[in-house]
């Protein structure tokens, strides 16, 4: 247990200090937009005050619903990888709204990391609902070509090494099961399929919900802890964002998946995991990890 402690105090700090250049970006209250997968969270810092429309346009997305029960349906390693397009089962189109204006910007370019809308070749007013993730520095290509391809939010550190553990899945070629699946020539799964059929759910790599994380400037420092760790160590808080509660003094989250427990009282944070120890554990205090986590942007 105490090198569980270590471990986690570790991640956090190594986690943290390569976000100097994103925390400089995120001191206001932008708009934190959770993605869950089965691997975790993917949680997404978006510029709200850059780009208006796409920012409006994603959200309204995520506010409909429409991402949830959705999947990556394009992996291309050390480039992109793409969602927002389609669900499942059965595999549909995400419903659309109107095409918007594109909002590129080079003072936010296609880097590693960053979030950019999709759209049709030869028209880059074409965006709708499908959106990528840089996985490399793409910004020699993608800055430069369409009129460039509109950033509009950030990954944060914890989850971009879930997006890099997405990332390594194997790939196959679905484009000729039929006319719907031509998008599919470079689909993400986890694990090999022999058949058409098998283009489902269990094989995919699904989106179980978008949704809003609660705004910063209102959320408490535990929900705010809270979320990091959900972020930056799934393998123990796991599925993320569950209820808050409070019992015995504590404020805390129960993660059904893991049988764990993570909370704050009198301004120190604790973990409990009944299958390594009876006791509740502390971690450190309330300052040092809502520290660590305001630097990831949480």
């Amino acid at each position: 247990m105490k090198f569980l402690t270590r471990t986690m105090a570790a991640v956090g700090l190594a986690l943290v200090l390569p976000l100097a250049a994103l925390a400089q970006n995120t001191t206001a209250p932008n708009t934190l937009v959770r993605i869950s997968t089965a691997e975790g969270p993917i949680d997404i810092v978006l510029l709200d005050s850059q780009d208006t429309i796409t920012v409006t346009n994603f959200l309204g997305y995520v506010r409909r619903g429409n991402y949830n029960g959705s999947f990556f349906h394009r992996l291309v390693p050390g480039f992109v990888i793409q969602g927002g397009g389609y669900t499942a089962p059965p595999v549909t189109r995400v419903p659309t709204q109107a095409a918007i204006a594109n909002e590129f910007s080079a003072t936010r370019s296609n880097v590693r990391g960053t979030v950019a809308m999709a759209k049709l070749g030869g028209n880059p007013n074409s965006a709708t609902s499908e959106w990528f993730v840089n996985l490399g520095n793409n910004a020699a290509n993608l800055d430069a070509q369409n009129g460039g391809f509109t950033v509009f939010g950030r990954v944060t550190a914890p989850s971009m090494a879930i997006v890099d553990r997405l990332a390594a899945s194997r790939l196959v070629d679905a484009s000729t099961c039929e006319a719907a699946f031509s998008a599919f020539g470079s689909l993400p799964v986890v694990r090999s399929i022999s058949n058409c059929a098998q283009v489902a759910p269990e094989n995919l790599l699904m989106v179980t919900r978008a949704a809003e994380l609660p705004s910063r400037a209102t959320a408490s420092p535990a929900e705010r802890i809270f979320d990091y760790v959900e972020a930056a160590f799934p393998q123990y808080a796991k599925p993320a964002s569950p209820a808050t509660l409070t019992a015995n003094g504590y404020t805390y989250r129960f993660y059904s998946a893991t049988n764990a427990y993570l909370g704050v009282k009198d301004d120190k944070v604790y973990y409990l995991v009944p299958s390594l120890s009876p006791d509740i554990q502390l971690l450190g205090t309330v300052d040092e990890w809502l520290a660590i986590a305001q630097g990831a942007g949480y």
